[in-house]
């Protein structure tokens, strides 16, 4: 009886052992991952990178389930790539800006290269990662690139040429300084939320920003003028990054499903940037803004005048050992071949 005994509890335990591991083991099924990204909830590539991280979940049969932690209420927007690093953030979105000095070669995507729109700055930026895989990316996973653009100026008073920016005050990025005193304007710094207030105060003459920023940030109510100038147009560059050890704890056959739905979203993401410019375009139009289209022959004038932007660039990079002029080449070649 005794020995019977013995077996029964010993079975009844091995039964309690099996019931308490399983809910363990079901939780290791899933790997819970945090998108940090900059734009608020109701915006459109919050809702797009939403539909992102579902798409992800759905593809590894809900082996990576992914939860969006929108308006840098995760990570502030200049340390996501190292907090991404870190392993604060599990995948980063945010502007290559943002890290100065840390994507020397990468640089390259936010030189006024004379974008025409998202569409065309996002696939670049794919082919110039898949063509130099630069070794600045190496401790991070790149799911994918993309960008805003054109980047033209706004003016707070009607102006009817590049040429009648000399001398205004202009906001701009630290990337940008170069685009803004090569045309004779100062540049001023300033946060993009400080923006809007500077402009209808008087304290800046203008502004350099994407297309989109007119609806996005409502710039299209406080200035008059956008100058249409693809002599100095510029891509704001943004990637979409993952923590290294996350992305090799992840199956082979799931990551090859995620890498599909990057490459769709190459896709959606450039698309998107065109239909957001449009509707941004619109938008400013309804509150008076004027669209100047500047002639051809004025486009290849400030176009000489970035070329010293460029030289400033390839000795940068160069000077790091990396191939500045290579990388250069390539981007202007492909944007004459990818109008």
């Amino acid at each position: 009886m005794k020995r019977v005994l013995k077996i029964t509890a010993l079975l009844c335990m091995a039964a309690l052992l099996t019931v308490a591991l399983h809910p363990v083991k079901a939780e290791a099924k899933t790997m819970k991952l945090r998108l940090s990204l900059i734009w608020p909830a109701v915006h459109p590539y919050a809702k797009m990178l939403k539909a992102y991280g579902e798409d992800i979940e759905k593809a590894t049969n809900g082996r990576v389930k992914i939860t969006t932690f929108p308006a840098n209420t995760l990570s502030p927007p200049p340390q996501v790539y190292d907090n991404t690093v870190k392993g604060i953030v599990d995948i980063g979105t945010c502007l290559l800006a943002y890290s100065p000095g840390r994507l020397p070669l990468s640089e390259v995507l936010q030189q006024p290269l004379g974008y025409r729109n998202g569409y065309q700055a996002t696939k670049l930026a794919n082919a110039f990662y898949e063509k130099f895989k630069p070794k600045e990316f190496d401790d991070v996973q790149v799911m994918f690139l993309h960008g805003a653009a054109p980047g033209f100026f706004f003016t707070k008073d009607r102006i009817k040429s590049t040429a009648d920016l000399k001398g205004l005050r202009i906001k701009a990025n630290a990337e940008n300084v170069g685009i803004v005193t090569a045309l004779g304007a100062s540049p001023v710094t300033m946060t993009v939320g400080e923006t809007y207030d500077g402009l209808s105060r008087g304290l800046i003459d203008g502004c350099l920003f994407p297309i989109e920023a007119l609806q996005g940030f409502r710039i299209g109510e406080v200035v008059k003028t956008v100058l249409e100038d693809y002599g100095m147009s510029y891509m704001t560059s943004m990637y979409v990054i993952m923590n290294k050890d996350k992305w090799n704890s992840i199956s082979s056959a799931d990551q090859k499903a995620i890498e599909k739905i990057n490459k769709q979203y190459i896709e959606k993401f450039g698309k998107t940037w065109v239909t957001l410019d449009k509707k941004a375009e619109q938008f400013a139009k309804s509150k008076g803004v004027k669209f100047i289209k500047i002639p051809e022959r004025d486009i290849r004038d400030t176009a000489k005048k970035m070329q010293p932007i460029f030289d400033q660039y390839v000795k940068m990079a160069e000077s790091k050992g990396l191939p500045g002029k290579e990388a250069l080449k390539f981007c202007q070649d492909y944007l004459k071949r990818n109008k």
